[in-house]
């Protein structure tokens, strides 16, 4: 559980620090759901939404919608 909680983190981190670039973010975001644990993958969505969603809503719910649902 700690391993995937890092990477949950590093996850965070790694999006915070390439939010100024929709591609760059986008493709981070879509890295980052192949690397946290299913269990984790809402709360993190949540967070996303909630720190990134007035800017990319529509990529957030995009990616979620391929990586997750599928």
């Amino acid at each position: 559980m700690k391993n995937n909680q890092t990477m949950l983190e590093l996850s965070k981190k790694i999006l915070s620090k390439v939010s100024f670039d929709r591609s760059l973010f986008r493709k981070e975001l879509a890295k980052s759901l192949n690397w946290i644990h299913s269990k984790e993958k809402t709360m993190f969505q949540i967070w996303v939404l909630s720190k990134f969603g007035k800017k990319y809503k529509k990529y957030i719910l995009e990616i979620y919608n391929d990586k997750v649902l599928s």
